[in-house]
Protein backbone atom coordinates (compact mmCIF):
# COMPACT_ATOMS: atom_id res chain seq x y z
CA UNK A 1 0.00 0.00 0.00
CA UNK A 2 3.14 2.20 -0.28
CA UNK A 3 2.53 2.84 2.94
CA UNK A 4 -0.47 4.53 3.28
CA UNK A 5 -2.10 4.07 6.38
CA UNK A 6 -5.41 4.88 6.49
CA UNK A 7 -6.91 2.92 9.62
CA UNK A 8 -5.38 1.61 12.68
CA UNK A 9 -6.71 1.09 16.55
CA UNK A 10 -4.82 2.53 19.40
CA UNK A 11 -4.95 2.50 23.02
CA UNK A 12 -4.80 6.03 24.84
CA UNK A 13 -4.73 6.31 28.62
CA UNK A 14 -5.02 9.81 30.86
CA UNK A 15 -2.36 9.67 33.68
CA UNK A 16 -2.81 8.33 37.61
CA UNK A 17 -3.08 11.03 39.82
CA UNK A 18 -0.38 11.26 42.58
CA UNK A 19 -1.28 9.81 46.52
CA UNK A 20 -1.52 12.47 49.20
CA UNK A 21 1.25 12.17 51.73
CA UNK A 22 1.04 11.30 55.34
CA UNK A 23 3.32 13.73 57.11
CA UNK A 24 3.85 15.48 60.50
CA UNK A 25 6.40 18.60 61.40
CA UNK A 26 9.16 17.35 63.09
CA UNK A 27 11.59 20.72 64.13
CA UNK A 28 13.54 21.01 66.69
CA UNK A 29 11.44 22.91 70.01
CA UNK A 30 8.30 22.11 67.70
CA UNK A 31 7.93 18.69 69.13
CA UNK A 32 4.33 18.51 68.51
CA UNK A 33 3.92 19.94 65.08
CA UNK A 34 0.79 19.55 63.11
CA UNK A 35 0.38 17.53 60.03
CA UNK A 36 2.10 18.89 56.63
CA UNK A 37 1.46 15.99 54.24
CA UNK A 38 0.97 17.72 50.64
CA UNK A 39 -1.15 16.92 47.90
CA UNK A 40 -0.72 14.80 45.01
CA UNK A 41 -0.03 15.92 41.25
CA UNK A 42 -2.45 15.35 38.84
CA UNK A 43 -2.43 12.73 35.94
CA UNK A 44 -1.38 13.93 32.58
CA UNK A 45 -4.01 14.82 29.88
CA UNK A 46 -4.10 12.67 26.48
CA UNK A 47 -5.07 15.09 23.55
CA UNK A 48 -5.57 14.56 19.82
CA UNK A 49 -3.89 17.45 17.63
CA UNK A 50 -4.49 17.83 13.79
CA UNK A 51 -1.26 17.77 12.00
CA UNK A 52 -2.04 18.95 8.61
CA UNK A 53 1.81 17.91 7.17
CA UNK A 54 0.28 14.31 8.60
CA UNK A 55 -1.57 12.64 5.36
CA UNK A 56 -1.60 9.04 6.83
CA UNK A 57 -1.57 7.20 9.67
CA UNK A 58 1.35 5.38 9.40
CA UNK A 59 3.25 6.75 12.34
CA UNK A 60 0.48 5.31 14.75
CA UNK A 61 1.23 1.73 13.30
CA UNK A 62 4.29 1.72 15.03
CA UNK A 63 3.27 3.39 18.55
CA UNK A 64 -0.01 1.59 19.66
CA UNK A 65 -0.21 2.78 22.94
CA UNK A 66 -0.51 6.25 24.20
CA UNK A 67 -0.34 6.98 27.63
CA UNK A 68 0.26 10.18 29.65
CA UNK A 69 2.51 10.80 32.77
CA UNK A 70 1.02 9.82 36.41
CA UNK A 71 1.45 12.24 38.84
CA UNK A 72 4.21 12.40 41.75
CA UNK A 73 3.18 11.98 45.49
CA UNK A 74 3.08 14.83 47.72
CA UNK A 75 5.71 15.09 50.25
CA UNK A 76 6.51 16.75 53.12
CA UNK A 77 6.36 20.23 54.48
CA UNK A 78 3.30 20.56 52.06
CA UNK A 79 4.90 20.38 49.07
CA UNK A 80 2.76 19.22 46.40
CA UNK A 81 3.70 16.29 43.63
CA UNK A 82 4.38 17.15 40.54
CA UNK A 83 1.93 16.60 37.71
CA UNK A 84 1.64 14.18 35.40
CA UNK A 85 3.04 14.82 31.68
CA UNK A 86 0.37 15.32 28.90
CA UNK A 87 0.51 13.00 25.81
CA UNK A 88 -0.65 14.25 22.32
CA UNK A 89 -1.60 11.58 19.43
CA UNK A 90 -0.82 13.63 16.39
CA UNK A 91 -3.13 13.05 13.33
CA UNK A 92 -3.43 14.38 9.86
CA UNK A 93 -6.93 16.48 9.11
CA UNK A 94 -10.14 14.42 8.29
CA UNK A 95 -9.72 11.99 10.86
CA UNK A 96 -12.57 10.35 12.86
CA UNK A 97 -12.30 8.88 16.35
CA UNK A 98 -14.62 5.99 16.98
CA UNK A 99 -14.96 3.08 19.84
CA UNK A 100 -13.17 0.20 19.56
CA UNK A 101 -15.11 -2.08 19.44
CA UNK A 102 -18.70 -1.04 18.46
CA UNK A 103 -17.39 1.80 15.99
CA UNK A 104 -19.90 4.50 17.54
CA UNK A 105 -18.14 7.72 16.52
CA UNK A 106 -16.48 9.57 19.24
CA UNK A 107 -15.61 12.74 17.95
CA UNK A 108 -14.97 13.87 14.17
CA UNK A 109 -11.90 16.48 13.56
CA UNK A 110 -12.44 17.83 10.88
CA UNK A 111 -9.75 19.80 8.90
CA UNK A 112 -9.28 22.56 11.23
CA UNK A 113 -6.67 22.80 12.92
CA UNK A 114 -7.22 22.06 16.50
CA UNK A 115 -6.23 20.51 19.82
CA UNK A 116 -9.02 18.16 21.32
CA UNK A 117 -8.57 16.83 24.89
CA UNK A 118 -9.64 13.25 24.73
CA UNK A 119 -9.12 12.05 28.66
CA UNK A 120 -8.40 14.50 31.52
CA UNK A 121 -5.97 12.87 34.17
CA UNK A 122 -6.86 11.54 37.45
CA UNK A 123 -7.04 14.71 40.40
CA UNK A 124 -3.92 13.89 42.97
CA UNK A 125 -5.15 12.75 46.01
CA UNK A 126 -4.78 15.39 49.45
CA UNK A 127 -2.28 15.63 52.23
CA UNK A 128 -3.10 14.55 55.26
CA UNK A 129 -2.65 18.60 56.12
CA UNK A 130 -6.21 18.71 54.55
CA UNK A 131 -7.47 16.70 57.57
CA UNK A 132 -6.61 18.22 60.76
CA UNK A 133 -10.10 19.00 62.58
CA UNK A 134 -9.81 20.24 66.20
CA UNK A 135 -11.25 17.08 67.57
CA UNK A 136 -8.50 15.02 65.18
CA UNK A 137 -5.37 16.73 65.36
CA UNK A 138 -2.89 14.10 64.42
CA UNK A 139 -4.59 12.43 61.02
CA UNK A 140 -2.53 9.49 59.88
CA UNK A 141 -4.14 9.05 56.82
CA UNK A 142 -3.98 10.70 53.11
CA UNK A 143 -6.57 10.30 49.77
CA UNK A 144 -5.11 7.97 47.17
CA UNK A 145 -4.84 9.53 43.57
CA UNK A 146 -7.87 9.07 40.78
CA UNK A 147 -7.24 6.50 38.48
CA UNK A 148 -6.55 7.94 35.12
CA UNK A 149 -8.58 6.55 31.88
CA UNK A 150 -7.47 4.23 28.87
CA UNK A 151 -9.50 3.51 26.24
CA UNK A 152 -9.11 1.58 22.86
CA UNK A 153 -10.50 3.87 19.61
CA UNK A 154 -10.12 3.53 16.08
CA UNK A 155 -8.66 6.09 14.57
CA UNK A 156 -9.82 6.66 10.58
CA UNK A 157 -8.66 9.10 7.72
CA UNK A 158 -11.54 10.54 5.76
CA UNK A 159 -9.62 12.03 2.84
CA UNK A 160 -11.00 15.96 2.78
CA UNK A 161 -11.17 17.03 -0.96
CA UNK A 162 -13.74 19.37 -2.78
CA UNK A 163 -13.78 17.01 -5.85
CA UNK A 164 -13.83 12.84 -6.29
CA UNK A 165 -12.50 11.09 -9.05
CA UNK A 166 -14.49 7.71 -9.56
CA UNK A 167 -15.15 5.21 -12.83
CA UNK A 168 -13.30 1.46 -13.44
CA UNK A 169 -9.74 0.51 -12.73
CA UNK A 170 -8.41 2.24 -15.72
CA UNK A 171 -10.62 4.62 -16.66
CA UNK A 172 -8.01 7.13 -16.88
CA UNK A 173 -8.64 8.88 -13.25
CA UNK A 174 -4.64 9.27 -12.40
CA UNK A 175 -3.71 10.55 -15.75
CA UNK A 176 -6.37 13.05 -15.19
CA UNK A 177 -5.51 13.83 -12.03
CA UNK A 178 -1.81 14.92 -13.02
CA UNK A 179 -2.70 16.90 -15.60
CA UNK A 180 -5.25 18.95 -13.76
CA UNK A 181 -3.04 19.50 -10.74
CA UNK A 182 0.40 19.16 -9.30
CA UNK A 183 -0.38 15.85 -8.31
CA UNK A 184 2.61 13.00 -9.69
CA UNK A 185 0.37 9.39 -9.34
CA UNK A 186 1.29 6.66 -10.43
CA UNK A 187 -0.30 5.23 -13.79
CA UNK A 188 -0.31 2.38 -15.97
CA UNK A 189 -2.32 0.75 -18.89
CA UNK A 190 -3.61 -2.38 -16.39
CA UNK A 191 -6.34 -2.40 -14.05
CA UNK A 192 -5.69 -1.20 -10.13
CA UNK A 193 -2.20 1.06 -10.58
CA UNK A 194 -3.60 3.31 -8.13
CA UNK A 195 -3.71 1.53 -4.98
CA UNK A 196 -3.78 4.35 -2.36
CA UNK A 197 -5.73 7.50 -2.75
CA UNK A 198 -4.09 10.58 -4.17
CA UNK A 199 -4.49 14.10 -3.64
CA UNK A 200 -3.74 16.99 -6.37
CA UNK A 201 -5.15 20.94 -6.11
CA UNK A 202 -6.25 22.32 -9.35
CA UNK A 203 -5.26 26.03 -9.33
CA UNK A 204 -7.17 29.00 -11.15
CA UNK A 205 -6.52 32.56 -10.65
CA UNK A 206 -7.46 32.95 -7.09
CA UNK A 207 -9.12 29.93 -6.69
CA UNK A 208 -8.07 26.43 -5.46
CA UNK A 209 -9.79 22.57 -5.74
CA UNK A 210 -8.49 19.63 -3.75
CA UNK A 211 -9.00 16.43 -5.92
CA UNK A 212 -8.85 13.46 -5.04
CA UNK A 213 -8.64 10.43 -7.06
CA UNK A 214 -9.94 7.27 -5.54
CA UNK A 215 -8.55 3.51 -6.09
CA UNK A 216 -11.03 2.04 -9.12
CA UNK A 217 -14.73 0.98 -8.19
CA UNK A 218 -16.00 -2.32 -9.73
CA UNK A 219 -19.41 -3.60 -9.43
CA UNK A 220 -19.55 -5.33 -6.14
CA UNK A 221 -17.14 -2.63 -4.38
CA UNK A 222 -19.66 -1.80 -1.59
CA UNK A 223 -19.90 -5.68 -0.90
CA UNK A 224 -15.74 -5.90 -0.42
CA UNK A 225 -14.99 -6.80 -4.15
CA UNK A 226 -12.14 -5.13 -5.25
CA UNK A 227 -10.10 -2.37 -3.85
CA UNK A 228 -13.50 -0.14 -3.56
CA UNK A 229 -15.01 -0.68 -0.20
CA UNK A 230 -11.65 0.24 0.91
CA UNK A 231 -11.42 3.72 0.07
CA UNK A 232 -15.40 4.38 -0.56
CA UNK A 233 -15.08 6.35 2.32
CA UNK A 234 -12.83 8.65 1.34
CA UNK A 235 -15.46 10.66 -1.10
CA UNK A 236 -17.87 11.25 2.01
CA UNK A 237 -16.51 14.91 2.49
CA UNK A 238 -16.33 15.62 -1.40
CA UNK A 239 -18.30 18.56 -2.78
CA UNK A 240 -18.93 17.10 -5.94
CA UNK A 241 -18.06 13.10 -7.75
CA UNK A 242 -16.66 13.08 -11.41
CA UNK A 243 -17.89 9.55 -12.70
CA UNK A 244 -15.20 9.29 -15.17
CA UNK A 245 -16.45 6.55 -18.29
CA UNK A 246 -13.90 5.59 -20.62
CA UNK A 247 -15.14 6.39 -23.84
CA UNK A 248 -13.43 3.47 -25.47
CA UNK A 249 -14.28 0.79 -23.69
CA UNK A 250 -16.97 -1.57 -25.09
CA UNK A 251 -19.27 -0.94 -21.90
CA UNK A 252 -19.14 2.67 -21.65
CA UNK A 253 -22.85 2.96 -21.20
CA UNK A 254 -23.40 0.73 -18.34
CA UNK A 255 -20.27 2.21 -16.34
CA UNK A 256 -22.10 5.23 -14.62
CA UNK A 257 -25.07 3.27 -13.81
CA UNK A 258 -23.50 0.46 -11.57
CA UNK A 259 -20.72 3.01 -10.44
CA UNK A 260 -24.21 5.08 -8.55
CA UNK A 261 -25.49 1.65 -8.03
CA UNK A 262 -22.15 0.57 -6.01
CA UNK A 263 -22.40 4.38 -4.44
CA UNK A 264 -25.68 3.73 -3.44
CA UNK A 265 -25.34 0.80 -1.77
CA UNK A 266 -22.24 2.17 0.50
CA UNK A 267 -23.89 4.88 0.94
CA UNK A 268 -27.54 7.28 0.15
CA UNK A 269 -25.22 10.39 0.67
CA UNK A 270 -23.13 9.67 -1.83
CA UNK A 271 -25.64 8.85 -4.37
CA UNK A 272 -27.66 12.11 -3.93
CA UNK A 273 -23.78 14.16 -4.12
CA UNK A 274 -23.74 16.84 -7.39
CA UNK A 275 -22.31 14.91 -10.19
CA UNK A 276 -20.56 15.35 -13.23
CA UNK A 277 -20.04 12.86 -16.29
CA UNK A 278 -16.71 13.01 -17.79
CA UNK A 279 -15.92 10.81 -20.81
CA UNK A 280 -12.18 10.03 -21.20
CA UNK A 281 -10.22 9.20 -23.73
CA UNK A 282 -11.60 11.55 -26.41
CA UNK A 283 -8.56 11.18 -28.93
CA UNK A 284 -9.39 7.89 -29.50
CA UNK A 285 -11.76 6.84 -32.68
CA UNK A 286 -14.99 6.38 -32.29
CA UNK A 287 -14.95 8.44 -28.91
CA UNK A 288 -16.67 11.61 -30.26
CA UNK A 289 -19.46 9.45 -31.28
CA UNK A 290 -19.99 7.58 -27.69
CA UNK A 291 -19.81 11.09 -26.08
CA UNK A 292 -23.08 12.08 -28.51
CA UNK A 293 -24.30 8.92 -27.33
CA UNK A 294 -23.46 9.12 -23.46
CA UNK A 295 -25.21 12.72 -23.61
CA UNK A 296 -28.71 10.87 -25.02
CA UNK A 297 -28.59 8.08 -22.60
CA UNK A 298 -28.26 10.26 -19.67
CA UNK A 299 -30.65 13.59 -20.69
CA UNK A 300 -30.53 14.74 -16.72
CA UNK A 301 -26.88 14.98 -16.52
CA UNK A 302 -24.30 17.57 -17.01
CA UNK A 303 -21.36 15.83 -19.28
CA UNK A 304 -18.27 16.85 -20.30
CA UNK A 305 -15.27 15.15 -22.08
CA UNK A 306 -11.32 15.21 -22.68
CA UNK A 307 -9.02 13.70 -23.32
CA UNK A 308 -5.39 14.08 -20.98
CA UNK A 309 -3.01 12.82 -23.78
CA UNK A 310 -4.33 15.75 -26.45
CA UNK A 311 -5.73 18.20 -23.66
CA UNK A 312 -8.69 18.38 -25.56
CA UNK A 313 -12.13 19.59 -23.60
CA UNK A 314 -9.95 20.11 -20.15
CA UNK A 315 -10.65 24.06 -20.00
CA UNK A 316 -14.47 23.23 -20.59
CA UNK A 317 -13.59 20.43 -17.84
CA UNK A 318 -11.91 23.24 -15.62
CA UNK A 319 -14.82 25.27 -15.77
CA UNK A 320 -17.12 23.03 -14.90
CA UNK A 321 -15.37 21.74 -11.75
CA UNK A 322 -14.46 25.49 -10.71
CA UNK A 323 -18.60 25.93 -10.34
CA UNK A 324 -18.63 23.51 -7.69
CA UNK A 325 -15.94 25.10 -5.78
CA UNK A 326 -16.76 25.58 -1.84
Amino acid sequence: MFGFVDETTIEVASGNGGKGAVSFRREKYVPKGGPDGGDGGRGGDALFVVRRNLKTLSHLRSQRIFRAGDGQPGAKRNRHGRDGEGIVVPVPPGTVIREATTGALIKDLGDERQEWLFLQGGRGGKGNAHFKTSTHRTPRFSQPGEPGTAVQVRVEIHIIADVGLVGYPNAGKSTLLSVLTNATPKTGDYPFTTLTPNLGVLRSSDRELVIADIPGIIEGASHGAGLGLEFLKHIARTTVLAYLIDLSAENYLEAFPVLRKELASYSRELEMKERLLVGTKLDLPETSERLAELGRAFPDERVVAVSALTHQGLADLISELLGYGR
